[in-house]
């Protein structure tokens, strides 16, 4: 027995020796990869070099008031930490092919984008000499502000993090912004996966005085995005001395107001998608497969190692590398079907951040259109109103100076030279409608050739047909036209009971499948399926809350244009089963969690956040757009569509009206703040509440008035000098 210990002790001490000698020597590999620990000090020794106030409001957005541009960045980069700090590290560690340090192998493929579209050789190359001094001064700035939030919260710093720079901030929009146009769903494309339908859309109008009731100038802003995460909006409002004044929507990350307005002019964002993306197949070397035929030789790729820093579990970590390869024509991926190289719009451009904060900037038309000018944004379209009654809509992009007749649309042949463009077309040329006589333009993701009304619409034909401008019409474009559009005289309470029209346009796609499934022929002995389409016949094609047709009806053509758009990626046609399948999927979903086919809609779609639980109207592609995801009791929880919002107005004399609505609240991911969920009666309510823009408005609503770091207890005075307030 006791030679049996010996052995069982001697095997168990064994195992513990190797196990701690495995783990000191990964631990040991990992030291030239680890991260250095921050030099704390240095760090709040440079928060004091800033001077600014973050006044706090009743619904806790922030307020950043500084004597310059840069406090204002330092303090609005600290409030937002104190709201998400969670979420602008992920964008951190993104934007440096970092995140598998934090969270292993699933994170890898994220990692190597960044690698493989040169983010950083891009922004090393290029930081110095593309933006100047004043906008690196803003991007340090902001950076800052992180720092200091990191340091006094070391607890919620993941491993690696600080100090963030000016460069960090840079290199995010550099890997943010092609994404919006589809960049990634092209890789995923290439790679042989399935891409889904994406869910990233918006609503924008603008209408000029002589098409409103009262002589008004109208903005809406509602962008329609993830409601948390990387991507999501977070409000607030900025002025300093130096005269950046502006409110509105911001990412994680991002110093400057994306879409918002200042004191006399405005804009809104929807995403548009042109072709902006070219994808060559390669003609490899048999011999060499590190060289591809370009113009009748055989030339080298450029090539890299780049190491990708895995998280195993606990502190342990592994370092791998992989290939990046180049051709002339961008960044090189290996398929099953092939080797393929993809040039895209905005290419080692990096002067988004300038773009961004000229904008924010510009005090008139003028300023603004020179800033938009500038040709930084390869994408993203733009409404814009201002107090002199002027509205436009520029469909904004990098377009290529294409050569060549061939179909740019399709795969290109990769050993031709002469397709790989590196020129794009000047602003003047880019599609753009400037106070058109009707007095008002709008887009909800559809063709710009629909952006006012039929008459005024811009024909494709004036457009060189490689410049690849779309011509899709979504739902909300429709509604759009047969709401605002077909109002030649539009009140204030119409231009916001517009905004939230919960009907499918009989012209829509939508409205087509609900057609095609109401005349499925069944069988007659099919009573479940008979009973759904008797109830779609029904429908009157309308998301209200208390509608008893429309859970039925948007789940089942939900699937449908789902299926659909996967059987266009594949090139086939839509399989004669799929209708009757997503009619009964859909009835099948509803009776498992109601116990019925026709709950209350409002029963079904609900906006949920922490003890939050609300019935919402709307749903995919309505101007009430909700993109929802199915929770464990069968009720669907909105995670995309309708978020921040803006109604925006200038009356006949020049004075600003700011309305706004968030989902949820400014206090992102802090679930014990009041603010993690407040705005979301008013949110579901299709309520919104008053900007508080100038001085003057804020003062009487200022709850909490305090410089970073020194948040204390007390009812804040409401004066720029205050000092601390009541925290929660």
């Amino acid at each position: 027995m006791r030679k049996l210990l010996r052995t069982i002790v001697w095997t168990a001490t064994t195992i513990v020796a190797l196990a701690a000698l495995v783990a000191g020597g990964l631990l040991l590999l990992d030291l030239p990869n680890k991260p250095a620990k921050p030099d704390l000090e240095r760090i709040l020794a440079q928060a004091r070099t800033y001077e600014v106030r973050i006044r706090r409001d009743e619904w806790g957005v922030p307020h950043i008031r500084g004597r310059r541009d840069v406090d204002v960045a330092y303090g609005l980069a600290y409030a937002h930490s104190e709201d998400d700090f969670p979420t602008i590290a992920e964008v951190v560690l993104a934007a440096r092919g970092a995140r598998a340090g934090l969270h292993g192998a699933a994170a890898a493929p994220g990692d190597y984008l960044v690698h493989l579209l040169g983010v950083w050789p891009a922004v090393r190359a290029r930081y110095a000499t593309d933006l100047p001094a004043d906008v690196r001064a803003v991007l340090q700035a902001y950076a800052d502000g992180l720092n200091h939030y990191g340091a006094l919260n070391p607890e919620q710093v993941p491993e690696g993090v600080l100090p963030v720079t000016g460069e960090d901030i840079a290199a995010g929009f550099v890997l943010k912004v092609p994404l919006f146009y589809g960049l990634d769903e092209t890789l995923t494309r290439l790679a042989g996966e399935v891409v889904a339908e994406s869910t990233r859309g918006s609503n924008a109008v603008v209408v000029a005085p002589q098409r409103s009731e009262d002589g008004s100038t109208h903005l809406l802003v509602n962008s329609h995005q993830p409601l948390e995460g990387p991507v999501a909006w977070y409000e607030a409002v900025l002025q300093s001395d130096e005269g950046w004044h502006v409110a509105g929507g911001f990412f994680p990350g991002s110093p400057f107001m994306l879409h918002g307005h200042g004191a006399r002019l405005g804009w809104a964002n929807t995403v548009n998608r042109p072709d902006l993306i070219d994808v060559y197949r390669l003609i490899i070397n048999p011999e060499d497969p590190q060289q591809y035929r370009l113009d009748g030789r055989w030339v080298d790729f450029e090539r890299s190692e780049v190491p990708l820093r895995l998280r195993l579990w606990g502190p342990f970590h592994w370092t791998v590398t992989r290939e990046v390869r180049r051709s002339v024509h961008g960044p090189v991926i290996d398929t099953p079907r092939g080797v393929f190289a993809v040039r895209y719009a905005g290419m080692n451009e990096i002067r988004m951040p300038l773009q961004y904060y000229r904008l924010n900037r510009a005090r008139n038309l003028e300023e603004w259109r020179a800033a938009l000018a500038l040709q930084a944004l390869p994408s993203i379209n733009y409404l814009y109103a201002d107090a002199e009654g002027n509205i436009g809509y520029v469909y904004n992009g990098l377009f290529p100076r294409r050569v060549g007749n061939v179909d740019w649309s399709n795969e290109l042949p990769g050993d031709r030279s002469s397709l790989v463009w590196g020129e794009y077309r000047p602003f003047a040329e880019v599609p753009q409608w400037w106070n058109p006589s009707s007095g008002i333009l709008f887009n909800a993701n559809n063709t710009p050739t629909q952006a006012s009304l039929p008459l005024e619409a811009l024909g494709l034909m004036e457009f060189p047909a490689d410049m690849g401008i779309e011509t899709r019409q979504t739902n909300r474009g429709w509604r759009l036209l047969e709401t605002y559009g077909a109002d030649p005289v539009i009140s204030d309470d119409e231009f916001r009971r517009y905004k939230f029209d919960l009907a499918v346009s009989p012209q829509s796609e939508f409205a087509a499948v609900i057609k095609d499934l109401r005349s499925l022929p069944l069988a007659t002995d099919d009573a479940a399926l008979r009973a759904a389409q008797q109830l779609l016949t029904r429908w009157d094609l309308r998301t209200d809350q208390r509608n008893r047709a429309a859970a039925l009806g948007v789940l089942a053509a939900s699937r449908v244009l789902e299926a659909r758009h996967l059987a266009l990626q594949q090139g086939q046609p839509l399989a004669e089963s799929a209708l009757p399948e997503a009619l009964r999927a859909a009835s099948a979903e509803l009776t498992a969690a109601f116990g019925r086919i026709d709950p209350p809609w409002g029963d079904v779609n609900r906006l949920r956040r922490g003890k939050v639980d609300l019935p919402l109207d709307g749903g995919p592609d309505m101007l009430r757009a909700v993109h929802s995801v199915v929770d464990a009791d069968g009720k669907r929880r909105a995670v995309a569509g309708d978020g921040f919002m803006m109604f925006v107005s200038w009356d006949r004399n020049g004075r600003l009206s700011s309305q706004s609505i968030s989902p949820y609240g400014s206090a992102s991911s802090r679930e014990r703040s009041r603010h993690y969920a407040d705005q979301a009666l008013l949110f579901a309510s299709q309520q919104t509440k008053r900007v508080y823009f100038t001085e003057a408005e804020l003062a009487p609503h200022i709850l909490e008035d305090y410089a970073p770091g020194q948040r204390t207890a007390g009812r804040a005075s409401g004066k720029f000098s205050g000092a601390g307030a009541k925290t929660e």
